[in-house]
């Protein structure tokens, strides 16, 4: 498919809204991240155990069909003590098919002390998969719109 914009206002056009959508998922992953660094300045850890894994399928079943993946994701029910002795559970926010987690398998927990219920698994994905997905798409998006405004830049 190809698509002629004709005319420099409407080259500056696509431009500027392809670099501020990329802009915006950019500042979203960024504020993902800051999120993450503060979770992580203010936890506290524990080890916890996984008992069990919940399998889920996520989305409507007209988005799964539109896709072609209906394949359910794992999520790990993970079990700790917290700091004030009091058992606790939860669930991961990050499900994998096949699963990350085995049943019986140990893994250190982070949590806020003063809402032991907010916890994570210290891992990559529960920390800082969504602040790559938006952040590498704004870059690349970013990329493209500044890349087609200095493409035009130098033609005109």
């Amino acid at each position: 498919m190809q698509v002629q914009v004709r005319g420099r206002r409407a080259r500056w056009w696509v431009a500027f809204g392809t670099i501020a959508f990329g802009t915006v998922f950019l500042v979203v992953g960024l504020i993902l991240a800051g999120v993450s660094v503060s979770f992580l300045a203010d936890a506290k850890r524990a080890q916890g155990t996984v008992v069990a894994l919940e399998w889920r399928t996520d989305g409507s079943g007209a988005s799964r069909r539109t896709r072609g993946n209906d394949k359910p994701a794992a999520y790990p029910v993970v079990e700790f003590t917290s700091a004030d002795g009091t058992p606790r559970t939860f669930r991961g926010s990050t499900g994998s098919n096949p699963p990350s987690y085995d049943e019986g398998e140990r893994v250190e927990v982070l949590y806020r002390a003063d809402s032991p219920e907010d916890a994570r698994i210290n891992g990559f994905a529960s920390l800082w998969l969504l602040p790559l997905i938006f952040g590498g798409i704004g870059l690349v998006i970013g990329g493209i719109g500044t890349a087609v405004a200095l493409v035009g830049r130098r033609r005109s």
